[in-house]
């Protein structure tokens, strides 16, 4: 299994705790983030690449790609993947973190996004299924910096100086709101 813009491993280490048998590549184009994915799971090795220029693994080779909340390259995934192999997106719902959209400013989850990706994978990917995900999260103020910070609304602002954050209560509970879509490559 490859993950696509790993980061830290976190979700890889995961995927490989519940599947005992796989063995597990993240692949991110940050140097720190990369070595800290290497960490991140005995099974789990790490490569520092950009997946725009293609992905470093030989043609056919993997069962699975995840892509969290990462940039996709779908015809380098398509090409990656076994016969039977499947792309697993994961992609922020409009109500992803939607009780900090407003007091802080945060750019908002285009309601298109789904059909959008499904448009931008079609001709190479079909979409099997999907299930949306939810679940509350108690932050921290510092939690809630970093949220800004990784997101697209980092370009927006300067989250640890925020003066919108500083006023938050000491924890503030958000909802977590993805979709989970599994795709297969056409043909």
């Amino acid at each position: 299994m490859l993950e696509i813009g790993a980061g830290t491993g976190y979700y890889l280490g995961e995927v490989l705790d519940a599947h005992p048998g796989l063995l597990g590549i993240a692949l991110d184009v940050a140097k720190p983030a990369a070595r800290r994915a290497a960490r991140a799971h005995p099974r789990l090795a790490s490569i520092l690449a950009d997946a725009w220029r293609g992905l470093p693994i030989r043609d056919g080779a993997l069962t699975g790609v995840l892509s969290v909340f990462a940039p996709r390259n779908p015809g380098e995934v398509a090409r990656v993947l076994a016969p039977g192999g499947r792309f697993v997106v994961v992609t922020p719902t409009p109500r992803h973190l939607g009780e900090l959209i407003e007091p802080l400013g945060m750019v908002r989850v285009d309601p298109d996004k789904e059909r959008r990706l499904d448009d931008a994978l079609s001709g190479t990917f079909t979409r099997i299924d999907h299930a949306v995900v939810e679940f509350p999260m108690k932050l921290s103020r510092g939690d809630v910096t970093n949220v800004v910070a990784m997101g697209p609304s980092a370009f927006h602002t300067t989250a640890g100086d925020d003066p919108r954050i500083a006023g938050l209560a000491d924890i503030t509970e958000v909802t977590a709101s993805v979709t989970v879509a599994r795709y297969a490559p056409v043909g």
